[in-house]
Order: C-alpha cells, then sequence, then structure tokens
C-alpha cells in the first residue's frame, strides 16, 4: 500500500510543480545581466537577458555573442546605437540597401504590441519597384514626388543600384519615397512582395544632401521612456541592474555580490 493517500500525492505534486515553475522564473544569476553589449552601454529599460531590464522590453531585446538585437516578426535585427537622453535607438538590417551596396530585400514590420515607434526622422523608399505596383496609383498618392524626387536620384546615382539589375544614373520612376506608412498604434509593416518592390532603404540623417554616399543608413526607433522609476534608479546608484523576476514579473535589483534585492544593493529589501 502507498504511504500516501491519493489527496496527499495529489498536493505534494502540486507543490513540486509550482516549486520547478518558480526556479525557472527565479531572480537572475550574478553575471546574467550586464551593463554593456559589446560597445554598446545598456541602461534600464533595455537589458542584456531574461529578466534583465524591463519584461516590456525583454521579449525583444538580447544580447548575442556581444551583440544587441531586436527581434521582430520579420527579423533579427542589429542595435548600432542608443541616445538615451532622446529615446532612440538605430537598428540595421542585413538585408536593406545602402548607396554603396543594394540587394533584394526582406519585408520590415515593428510588432503592434512593442514599446517601440518609427521615429518621424526616417525616409523609407522602395527601389526596383515595378511599374505597375500600386505605390504608383495616381488615386492613392503614396509616394513623395516632391523632394522625394532628390533622394531617388540621389539613390539610383550610387554604383550599389546594380546589384539590384539597375543602371547607375537610371530613370527614378521605380523608385518611392514611401509617404503613408502603415501605422496601427506603435505597429508598422512594410510589405514589398506587396508593392513588387526588390528592395527597400531607411535614411535617417543627411549628412550631406547631395552626396548619398554620407547619408547614415538605418531604422531610428522611438521607445517610451516612462518605465524608469525612483526604485530602478536607487537600484543602479547602489550598482545595482534592474531587472525582474518571479511569476509576476516584479522588479528586481540584481547587485554585483550575487544576493538580489527587491529595492537596492545596500541592504533594504528583500
Amino acid at each position: 500500500m502507498l504511504p500516501f493517500s491519493q489527496p496527499f500525492l495529489s498536493l505534494f505534486l502540486s507543490l513540486f510543480l509550482i516549486s520547478q515553475t518558480l526556479s525557472d522564473h527565479a531572480f537572475p544569476t550574478n553575471g546574467t545581466c550586464r551593463q554593456t553589449c559589446g560597445t554598446i552601454p545598456v541602461k534600464y529599460p533595455f537589458g542584456t537577458g531574461f529578466g534583465c531590464g524591463h519584461p516590456d522590453f525583454a521579449r525583444y531585446i538580447k544580447c548575442n555573442a556581444n551583440t544587441l538585437q531586436l527581434s521582430t516578426a520579420t527579423g533579427i535585427y542589429t542595435i548600432s546605437s542608443i541616445d538615451y537622453p532622446s529615446s532612440t535607438i538605430i537598428i540595421t538590417d542585413p538585408l536593406m540597401s545602402t548607396c554603396s551596396s543594394m540587394q533584394n530585400s526582406g519585408s520590415f514590420s515593428l510588432d503592434k504590441a512593442s514599446p517601440f515607434a518609427i521615429s518621424d526622422e526616417n525616409i523609407f523608399t522602395l527601389l526596383g519597384c515595378s511599374t505597375t505596383s500600386p505605390l504608383f496609383d495616381p488615386d492613392e498618392d503614396l509616394c513623395d514626388t516632391g523632394s522625394g524626387s532628390r533622394v531617388c536620384r540621389g539613390l539610383y546615382s550610387c554604383k550599389g543600384v546594380s546589384g539590384i539589375g539597375l543602371p547607375q544614373n537610371g530613370p527614378i520612376n521605380t523608385c518611392c519615397v514611401y509617404d503613408s506608412l502603415a501605422i496601427v498604434g506603435s505597429g508598422y509593416a512594410l510589405d514589398l512582395p506587396k508593392f513588387q518592390c526588390s528592395s527597400y532603404t531607411s535614411i535617417y540623417e543627411f549628412g550631406d544632401e547631395g552626396d548619398p554616399t554620407k547619408w547614415s543608413f538605418g531604422i531610428s526607433l522611438q521607445y517610451n521612456d516612462s518605465y524608469y522609476t525612483n526604485t530602478c534608479r536607487d537600484c543602479e546608484e547602489s550598482e545595482g541592474v534592474c531587472g525582474f523576476a518571479g511569476l509576476d514579473q516584479s522588479f528586481a535589483c540584481i547587485c554585483p555580490n550575487g544576493i538580489n534585492s527587491t529595492v537596492n544593493c545596500f541592504g533594504r529589501g528583500n
């Protein structure tokens, strides 16, 4: 006969499973949360791994082989810089075209639920598009045909344009500076197959408007800066790293001595 009654055994197994689940979501171990990833300083709400930074960012951001990365539905993008005062990050798409190198690109999307939004500085340009693309429907007005024409001429003057099968300084009737962002909340989608285009690029800064080799290529994203709290500030002032733990993903201060706290590393809190 079993030494435990069936109800007691069921309770024991339930408690065991709960304890295992909690251990899987325990405080991050010392060294998991770092203050840099490669050469990029990593500050709250960003983090370098699970349990680091704010949970709303942790599902999108990770440090992989000393490279800080942003994941979306369309791919994994390298974060090349973070400007904390302006709450801006710059990401690079390895398949995105630049003046020096143009190639067939995939689409780009930004999840609606993410804490990021497309910055106004971005100039998205679609390249090598079919002349029958819906982009060029005169009733839709999707392309900027004013100042956008100068951007298209600049890009098509690049030697790299041969990478998408176009002649240098050729006609710009297959280029569109996309003037109608498909935005829902903070979500964004750039669907190249739908628009029948070979590639895309994004310019977030013109170093010299007339010289496309000096333009800054990448995607500038704004992030919500309202996550920073006095509790996190106190943690950082005690040489801790702000993170989260537990099934409820509550705040955790990750301390360098391996003892983590709900407040800071000066010995206050749990």
